[in-house]
C-alpha cells in the first residue's frame, strides 16, 4: 500500500478535528538576538502542579511515574524564573504520549502517540496558549521540544505470525539448535528488516501490528500517515550506534519505533504538524531530539520548510537547535553547517528536492544551533568535575568555526539589525540535563580515576565547583541553558534520579545557587561583550594551562570577549578551576598579556569588592583568583 501525500495541513488531510484543527492566533517576533537569551529547561511533569484536575495516574512515590506537573503550574511560577534572570523557557514535548509502558510512564513526553493533540496530563490547547502568552507578556520566550526520529512503542513485529505480542519469543534457528529469546516489541536489529520466523525457517519481512489498549494509550498513531507500515524503517532495536545503518534506521532501545524520514510524505507530515503547533501557540523556537539518528537531508528539508512557512505568517527569527548526544565535535557540528560550509552534492540535492512541491528548492541550510554535548564531555566533565587541564577548553573552542560553520541559515536566527548569526555563536551551552547525571551528583570534584568510588567531597565544595562552572556557562560564546533544579542544589544521578520534583524545594529564591544565577544573569545582561563579543582565535585565549597540581597557574583559564556585535564593549574572564588553592594566570613570574590598552583600569564586576586591576605599560594584568572561583573584568569607563 502506498503512502498518502499530505502537502498542506488541514483537518481533512491529517485526519483529525482536535487541537490542530483549532483557529490560528497572530504570530509575533519576540527575540532581538538569540545570543542575549538565557534558557531554562523544564520537564513539565516535574516543575509545578497548577491544575489538580489533570492528575491522572499520578504516583509521586515512584520516580518513573506521572507526578502531576502541568502548563498552568509553569504559568504560575513564571515570576520565579523571571527573578532568576531567565529569558527563555524550553518545555518538554506537548503532544499526546503513550501513557504507561512496561511499568514506566511517558511523563517526559518522548513517547509520542498522537502528534495532533496536546498531552492531557499537561493541559489543553487553551492552557498551552495561556502559558505562552503569559511568558510573552513578561518578555520571555518559549522553546518547544519535539521528536521526529521516532514514535512511542505502538506496534509489535509479528515474527511468528500468531497475531499476538510474545515476550519472550523462543526461536530455534536451524541449522544450529540454539534457542534465542526475542521480544516482538523490541527485537534485535536486522539490516534486512525484522524477519518472520517459524520452526520451518524465515518467511520474509515480519508484519507489524498496532496495539489497541486505550487504558495505556497504546493505540494507532496520528496523523494517519503513521499507521502505514511503510512509514517506519522496521529494522528492530539498535545495539551498535557506531554502525551507520543502525544509527539512522534502528529503533531506539526500549521499543521506540524509528520513523522512515527519507519518505517525502513523512517529511511533509512532520513539517505540517510542528509548524502547525507554532501557528496555534506563537511559540518561539524548537529544540529537536535525537538529530544524529536522522539523515541530514531530512534536516535540510524540515528546517527550511518550517522557516519558510512561518516567515510567511510573520514568525521570523525562529530558532531551531538540535540534540546529538555525542562527544565528537565534528559530528555534532555537522548539523549546523549551512550554505557552502559543507554543501551536499548535486545528486543529494536533486534527490531531496523531489519532496519539494512549493517551488522553493532545498539548499544546504540546516539547524541554527546544537546542544553543545562535546563541551559537556570535554569541559564540564573533564575540566570541572574531574579537575582536568584547561587547555581542553581552548582546544575545543578553536575547532568551532571549522566544525560548526560560519554561514548563517537563510531565514534563520538574526541579530537586532536583521543580519544572520553564525552557527558557531549559537551553540547551546549546558552543565547537565535530563539525560545525564546532575552536575552535583557524587563524584563532582574528584579525579576521573575514582569519581564514584572515592569519598564524595563535601556538598559545599561541590556547590562551589558548580558555581564556578556556571560562571563559564554565562560568559562563554553561545547561549547558556540551565536545567531545572540546578538553582536549588539538586544532585540526582542518571534517569530517573535526575528528574526530581521542583516543588519539594519550595521554590526558594534565597538559595545560594538561585542567587548566584541571578547575579550572573544580571552581569551578562549589562555587559554586551558577554553576549555578542567574539574571541580572537589568535590572541583572545589569554591563558590556558595543562597544569593541575601545585603550580601557580594550575586550573586557570582566561579569555577576552570583544568586537563582533558588542561594539566597544570588552570583558576579560578569569576562572580558577583548581579546588585546592588560589591560582594566577602567570608562570615563571610573567603574568598574562591582554589586548586592553596600557593604563586601562579593569574592574571585577562579578564580586562585591569590585576590585580593580590596571593594565601595565607592556600590556599585562596580574590577578590572583581563589580556588573554584573567578572574575569578570570590565573597563572602568564602561561600567
Amino acid at each position: 500500500m502506498g503512502l498518502v501525500s499530505c502537502a498542506a495541513l488541514s483537518a481533512g488531510c491529517m485526519g483529525f478535528d482536535q487541537d490542530l484543527g483549532a483557529a490560528e492566533i497572530p504570530m509575533t517576533v519576540q527575540v532581538n538576538d538569540w545570543r542575549e537569551e538565557i534558557i531554562y529547561q523544564v520537564l513539565i511533569d516535574r516543575f509545578a502542579d497548577g491544575d489538580a484536575g489533570n492528575n491522572m495516574r499520578v504516583d509521586t512515590s515512584s520516580p518513573g511515574k506521572w507526578h502531576g506537573g502541568d502548563w498552568q503550574g509553569l504559568e504560575e511560577k513564571l515570576p520565579y524564573l523571571e527573578g532568576m534572570g531567565v529569558t527563555t523557557i524550553w518545555i518538554s514535548p506537548v503532544v499526546k504520549n503513550v501513557d504507561t509502558d512496561a511499568g514506566y510512564d511517558g511523563y517526559h513526553g518522548y513517547w509520542a502517540q498522537d502528534l495532533t493533540q496536546t498531552n492531557p496530563h499537561y493541559g489543553d490547547l487553551a492552557a498551552l496558549r495561556r502559558v505562552v502568552k503569559a511568558a510573552h507578556d513578561r518578555g520571555m520566550k518559549i522553546i518547544l521540544d519535539i521528536v521526529t526520529n521516532h514514535l512511542g512503542q505502538l506496534f509489535f513485529y509479528d515474527i511468528n505470525g500468531n497475531g499476538q505480542p510474545d515476550d519472550p519469543l523462543n526461536i530455534g534457528k536451524p541449522p544450529t539448535p540454539v534457542v534465542e529469546k526475542e521480544n516482538e516489541y523490541d527485537p534485535k536489529f536486522d539490516w534486512r528488516g525484522v524477519q518472520s520466523f517459524t520452526s520451518l525457517g524465515e518467511s520474509g519481512l515480519a508484519p507489524i501490528i498496532f496495539v489497541h489498549d486505550p487504558a495505556s494509550n497504546h493505540v494507532p498513531p496520528l496523523p494517519e500517515i503513521f499507521q502505514n507500515p511503510n512509514a517506519y524503517n522496521r529494522k528492530g532495536r539498535t545495539y551498535n550506534f557506531d554502525d551507520p545503518d543502525q544509527l539512522l534506521h534502528g529503533d531506539f532501545p526500549g521499543g521506540l519505533k524509528d520513523v522512515n524520514t527519507e519518505l517525502c510524505e513523512v517529511r511533509e507530515a512532520m513539517v505540517d504538524v510542528y509548524a502547525r503547533w507554532i501557528e496555534l501557540t506563537d511559540i518561539d523556537g524548537l529544540r529537536i531530539d535525537t538529530v544524529k539518528h536522522v539523515e541530514r537531508g531530512f534536516w535540510r528539508y524540515f528546517t527550511q520548510k518550517v522557516r519558510q512557512r512561518l516567515a510567511k505568517k510573520g514568525k521570523t527569527n525562529f530558532y531551531m537547535f538540535g540534540e546529538a548526544f555525542d562527544g565528537r565535535d565534528n559530528l555534532v557540528g555537522s548539523f549546523t553547517k549551512n550554505g557552502n560550509d559543507d554543501p551536499p552534492s548535486a545528486a543529494e540535492l536533486e534527490d531531496e528536492n523531489r519532496c519539494v512541491k512549493d517551488g522553493n528548492p532545498i539548499t544546504g541550510d540546516q539547524l541554527d544551533g546544537v546542544f553543545y554535548f562535546p563541551q559537556y564531555f570535554q569541559v564540564v566533565r573533564d575540566v570541572f568535575r574531574y579537575r582536568g587541564q584547561t587547555t581542553n577548553i581552548e582546544t575545543l573552542w578553536k575547532q568551532r568555526p571549522d566544525n560548526y560553520g560560519v554561514t548563517p541559515a537563510q531565514l534563520g536566527a538574526v541579530d537586532i539589525e536583521g543580519k544572520g548569526v553564525s552557527p558557531q555563536e549559537l551553540v547551546v551551552n549546558f552543565l547537565d540535563n535530563h539525560d545525564v547525571p546532575r552536575f552535583l551528583f557524587e563524584g563532582a570534584g574528584n579525579w576521573p580515576e575514582d569519581p564514584y568510588t572515592a569519598e564524595p567531597l563535601p556538598f559545599e565544595t561541590r556547590r562551589q565547583v558548580l558555581h564556578n562552572a556556571l560562571l563559564l556557562l554565562f560568559t562563554e560564546p553561545g547561549i547558556p541553558c540551565v536545567y531545572y533544579g540546578t538553582e536549588q542544589g539538586y544532585k540526582g544521578g542518571n534517569d530517573p534520579g535526575n528528574r526530581e520534583d521542583l516543588w519539594l524545594s519550595g521554590y526558594d529564591t534565597a538559595s545560594p545557587t538561585y542567587q548566584w544565577i541571578k547575579r550572573l544573569s544580571d552581569v551578562r545582561k549589562r555587559v554586551p561583550a558577554l553576549t555578542k563579543g567574539v574571541i580572537d582565535p589568535n590572541g583572545g585565549y589569554v591563558w590556558a594551562t595543562p597544569r593541575t597540581g601545585d603550580e601557580p597557574d594550575a586550573g586557570i583559564f582566561a579569555f577576552e570577549r570583544k568586537g563582533g556585535g558588542a561594539g566597544d564593549s570588552y570583558a576579560l574572564v578569569v576562572i580558577n578551576t583548581n579546588i585546592n588553592h588560589e591560582s594566577s594566570p602567570q608562570f615563571g613570574g610573567v603574568p598574562m598579556a591582554v589586548s586592553a590598552a596600557p593604563g586601562t583600569v579593569l574592574v571585577d564586576v562579578l564580586n562585591d569588592a569590585q576590585q580593580s586591576y590596571q593594565v601595565t605599560n607592556d600590556g599585562r594584568v596580574s590577578i590572583t583568583v581563589p580556588a573554584s572561583s573567578g572574575a569578570i573584568l570590565v573597563p572602568e569607563d564602561q561600567l
